[in-house]
């Protein structure tokens, strides 16, 4: 928490069978010196499995630097999954200089994006730019994924999605997401094909994109990763079938803003927060605390039963002020209750 350098994030969206694990393989293998994490969202056995990137892992990008999270999609398991792994890829012995994640097939690429304004990593990662993969002969078809039933075998295989919405809308909102999109196995579809598929891209694009023809994963590293788009502040530019009515939106979830007075003791301030998570099934805190004899601040961070603290700054000229945001589901936000807690 004292390096003041975010750590860009790529995410890499596409259906099943567009070619993400043999493009990240490539990644992997031609990165040169950066070293590389890498995460992969993706279910059932028709789906990609982690330990086909671990097969391959390099000096640059260890078998410890790959996780697989199968419990569903990560925007809808945050506090649970999301969060503890990107702490733990960051927490390695040697940080990692980028990471990659791969996400299902079938998830929404914005939901993940809005998971990335999380206070308890949005001072620490950036979203360097969101790559959509689009196999292109499928696209030309309109059927946009190359093998609809191993697609639908993946969407049974998981409950967090949503049954109902077309393929063509997963689609278009993957491409709405993207910084760069690459067109998978151009050597099948040929020129004819690609231009073709690039045109669809095209009519379904918010905005111009950098649509590149791709064959077998291969692209300079140089073209997709460095893209410093920040996608995490540009949300508002990546529209979503979904927007405003979606269970992905977290609307679900409440945060509260709780003053305080300075603390005496750490450890006990500490103890009220776990016993938030335990009582009121809170999810998130996070916050600066003043400490009665100390001249640094506090930082407190919170995921779940996961609670941390550290002196992270003198206050100097600012005003000693202790201040938590706390994060729950709607029905599990009682603020008085969670006063009367912290404020023991």
């Amino acid at each position: 928490m004292t390096n003041l350098t975010k750590i860009p994030v790529t995410v890499i969206t596409g259906f099943l069978g567009a070619g993400k694990t043999t493009f990240i393989r490539h990644l992997m293998e031609n990165a040169g010196s950066k070293r590389l994490a890498v995460l992969v969202n993706e279910f059932g056995t028709a789906g990609v499995d982690g330990d086909i990137l671990k097969s391959c892992a390099i000096d640059n990008c260890p078998a410890e630097n790959i996780v697989e999270l199968a419990n569903g999609c990560i925007c809808c398991t945050v506090a649970d999954d999301f969060i503890p792994t990107i702490e733990a890829l960051m927490a390695l012995p040697e940080t990692p200089d980028h990471i990659l994640i791969e996400t299902s097939g079938l998830a929404l690429p914005k939901p993940l994006l809005k998971a990335f304004d999380w206070p308890a990593i949005r001072s620490r990662i950036t979203v360097d730019g969101v790559i959509t993969l689009a196999d292109a002969e499928a696209v030309v078809s309109r059927q946009f994924a190359p093998d609809l039933d191993a697609v639908a075998a993946q969407r049974d295989a998981d409950d967090s999605l949503d049954h109902e919405t077309p393929l063509s809308e997963v689609f278009e909102d993957q491409i709405a997401c993207a910084d760069i999109v690459l067109l998978s196995k151009a050597d099948l579809a040929g020129p004819d094909g690609v231009e073709a598929a690039r045109k669809v891209i095209e009519a379904h694009a918010p905005r111009k994109l950098p649509i590149i023809p791709m064959t077998e994963g291969v692209i300079d590293p140089r073209v997709v990763l460095g893209l410093e788009a920040a996608a995490e502040d540009d949300i508002d530019a990546r529209p979503s079938h979904h927007d405003g009515h979606d269970d992905h939106e977290h609307d679900d979830f409440e945060s509260v803003v709780i003053d305080m007075g300075e603390v005496a003791d750490v450890a006990t301030l500490e103890a009220a927060v776990l016993r938030l998570a335990r009582e009121q099934k809170i999810l998130r805190v996070k916050g600066y605390i003043a400490v009665q004899d100390k001249p640094m601040r506090l930082l407190v961070q919170a995921v779940g039963e996961r609670v941390r603290s550290q002196f992270d700054r003198p206050w100097g000229d600012m005003p000693r002020r202790s201040q938590l945001v706390v994060i729950a589901e709607h029905d599990h936000v009682n603020e008085a209750a969670i006063r009367a807690v912290l404020e023991g």
